[in-house]
């Protein structure tokens, strides 16, 4: 499943890399220290968080992430928002708890790193 098909079926809110959305979601990681997101997600997975800062779109470059995922309705600060521009990473949005937002992604087949 692409970033466009689950973007579609979450209805979630695309901040940036709107040109990345055909990019394959291979798995899916949850997480909000930098530190075991990089010790632990793999590439090409979707990165659920609540930072917003930009050092979250270094670690997605470093990592190979497919996209962030922010979660509880967070907004991308606008250093990071233009960062992830700049390095052409999709930052996608919800309203839903990390929770309840990896729940529906396992509904839809996405599976943990």
């Amino acid at each position: 499943m692409n970033l466009a098909e689950i973007a579609e079926h979450l209805d979630l809110r695309v901040y940036s890399g709107r040109g990345r959305l055909e990019r394959a979601v291979g798995a899916g990681y949850t997480g909000d220290l930098l530190s075991d997101v990089i010790a632990h997600a793999h590439k090409d997975a979707l990165w659920i968080t609540i930072q917003v800062h930009p050092n979250i779109i270094a670690v997605a470059v470093l990592k190979e992430l497919s996209a962030i995922l922010l979660v509880n309705g967070r907004e991308p600060a606008p250093e990071t928002a233009a960062r992830a521009e700049k390095e052409n990473i999709p930052v996608l949005g919800t309203p839903l708890s990390a929770f309840d937002i990896a729940g529906r992604l396992r509904e839809l087949g996405i599976r943990g790193a």
